[in-house]
């Protein structure tokens, strides 16, 4: 059984919703239909999403423009063998796109998508949980970044579960790696990036990140989505 400390393979994309008039309608989807089958795969081992809501946009630094306008963050972990999974992954987006269920394509861009490679999960021992356990564990937020490691080693989450709020970290490298370009069409990047994830139990706005190494890209808080509560957008107009 792969659980996220033998998973080889994770998904992130970087959602932004192009109709402000829309998220209801996207987080309806997402969550009420889209995230409930992708859950419902057996190659799935867990999948998960949060929100980049303007306080948080306003509370985190977005150095790259690829990064800098996006709302939401999805991910999955795939179960061994990885390309199995994946293929089944797909086949289920290509199979509900035919059958009408991906309204979200005509009003969301991804900006930024595609595999990594988990590297390493930590946990703070006060969660009485292993880290394989973390993802699946109630959480009010995570903090993001997003970094080209220009051959620097990844950060030492040991030390950043003495920070407060922290309930543990992962970190990735990526592995295929797209980003959309103006007229819709994706093109692969050639740069490494690496994703560090903390998962957090205090507001996630009042979270103070530790340095990174390489070149920021992205450092942001999310916010955990709460089912129905989807009302961020709408409250800061």
């Amino acid at each position: 059984m792969t659980t996220p400390l033998t998973s080889r393979q994770v998904f992130f994309a970087f959602p932004r919703i192009s109709d402000p008039a829309r998220h209801h309608d996207y987080n309806a989807w997402h969550q009420l239909d889209h995230r409930p089958e992708n859950l419902a795969l057996p190659g799935v081992v867990h999948g998960d999403r949060w929100v980049r809501s303007p306080d948080c946009a306003a509370a985190g630094q977005a150095p790259s423009p690829l990064l800098s306008s996006f709302h939401y963050l999805a991910m999955y972990w795939f179960a061994e063998p990885a390309s199995r999974s994946i293929e089944e992954w797909k086949a289920l987006g290509e199979s509900t796109r035919r059958a009408g269920r991906r309204p979200d394509l005509a009003y969301t861009t991804r900006p930024l998508l595609g595999f990594f490679r988990p590297l390493r999960g930590v946990v703070h021992p006060r969660a009485g949980i292993s880290a394989a356990a973390l993802p699946f564990r109630p959480h009010r937020g995570v903090h993001v970044t997003v970094t080209d490691p220009q051959g620097a080693d990844p950060p030492d989450l040991a030390q950043v579960l003495e920070l407060d709020g922290v309930l543990g970290g992962w970190t990735f490298d990526s592995e295929a790696v797209s980003a959309e370009g103006l007229d819709g069409t994706r093109r692969p990047l050639s740069a490494s990036l690496r994703v560090t994830l903390y998962y957090l139990d205090r507001d996630p706005v009042a979270f103070a990140p530790p340095p990174t190494t390489g070149e920021l890209l992205l450092s942001s808080p999310l916010r955990t989505i709460e089912p129905w509560r989807w009302t961020w957008f709408e409250e800061a107009r």
